[in-house]
């Protein structure tokens, strides 16, 4: 940049204080910032172990009961965005308690949630009239206004991952809830039964999806996931960057199961020493099983993580990742990849090294 005498700059800064009280700005002054020559995420990685978590995650339901909170939720917060209540600038991320017994009140709001299944067995998330009863590494959508509520009928807590796309709501100001007057719903229709309609590669002739354009199979059990990926160890090469990786689908259309929030789950086998890539989508990590190692880098740093089953971590946007396991391992994760692609903005590269 060519040098500014100190009579310009005043006189320049002289005209910016003169338009800001008519709320300009000048776009030469922030161009860069507005339009990087890379995305530069405010975010950082970070990693939440479990076994941390866990005693505190436990312990608030000494504080509060599920009802009276509504959903009793520790929020995993960015690091670098403490306060905002995001995990990501896009995407919202908590561990969700609910002990035996108790009924986390039917409400329903424009934001899309999923569940990720962490620890127990027993409760169940009930939407629009149909319970499904949930099992670790299940994973479940509450469509966009669609009444839904949760109770345990099992005998030991139950966590579950939540993430929900409240962020881009909140930054398009499109954010609307409504809580019931009942604390459950009424079921109106028998467990399985989009799963039955939807679930086996088939579909009612003359039937849309009763969510709109989000998926009408609202939980996808982990046993059908698991022996997908151990058919494809058996039978297919491992790619060298992510193992073996599924994306879940709408079964009616084959695209997205919902439309801000696309869903994954992948397999490392045991040495898996993965190639580093990077992309614009920034990605929730939640361990299923085994254990590994996750290298994340950018521009100016470098972070090591060692996740264990149950731990959770962030990578943000543009952010290189490098995943290796010695033992071998799965790993859930979602990120806002379709609104990406709706947008035509997705970007990935995959390195050599």
């Amino acid at each position: 940049m060519k040098n500014i005498s100190s009579e310009i700059q005043a006189s320049r800064q002289a005209f910016y204080d003169a338009i800001s009280p008519l709320n300009l700005t000048p776009l030469w002054e922030v161009l860069h910032a507005l339009v990087p020559p890379q995305p530069n995420s405010p975010c950082v990685p970070a990693l939440w172990k479990y076994e941390l978590l866990e005693p505190y995650l436990l312990g608030s339901a000494q504080l509060i009961t599920a009802e009276e909170a509504v959903r009793r939720v520790l929020i995993l917060e960015n690091p670098a965005l403490r306060g905002h209540s995001c995990i990501t600038q896009s995407l919202y991320a908590g561990l969700q308690l609910i002990l035996p017994g108790e009924v986390a009140p039917s409400h329903r709001h424009t934001q899309s949630a999923l569940r990720f299944i962490v620890s127990g067995s027993g409760a169940y998330t009930a939407v629009d009239g149909e319970r499904t009863t949930m099992q670790p590494g299940d994973f479940i959508i509450t469509p966009s206004m669609t009444w839904h509520d949760h109770g345990h009928d099992g005998d030991e807590p139950m966590v579950w991952l939540d993430g929900l796309d409240i962020p881009m709501l909140r930054f398009f100001d499109a954010g609307f809830a409504e809580n019931d007057t009942r604390p459950s719903q009424e079921v109106s229709r028998p467990e399985g039964a989009s799963f039955a309609r939807y679930g086996h590669n088939m579909a009612p002739v003359r039937a849309a999806s009763p969510y709109g354009a989000t998926s009408p199979i609202f939980s996808y059990p982990f046993q059908h996931v698991l022996r997908a990926l151990q058919k494809m160890q058996r039978f297919e090469p491992v790619d060298a960057w992510d193992g073996f990786k599924l994306r879940y689908t709408n079964p009616l259309t084959g695209g997205w199961p919902m439309l801000t929030m696309g869903t994954f789950m992948q397999l490392l086998p045991k040495g898996f020493a993965g190639r580093p890539y990077r992309q614009t989508d920034g990605t929730v990590f939640s361990v299923v099983r085994g254990a590994g190692t996750a290298y994340i880098e950018s521009a100016s740093s470098q972070t090591e993580f060692h996740f264990e089953p149950r731990d959770h971590f962030v990578v943000p946007s543009w952010y290189t990742l490098r995943l290796t396991s010695t033992e071998g391992c799965m790993l859930f994760s979602y990120s806002d990849r379709p609104v990406h692609e709706a947008l035509g903005i997705h970007k990935e590269e995959r390195l050599i090294s």
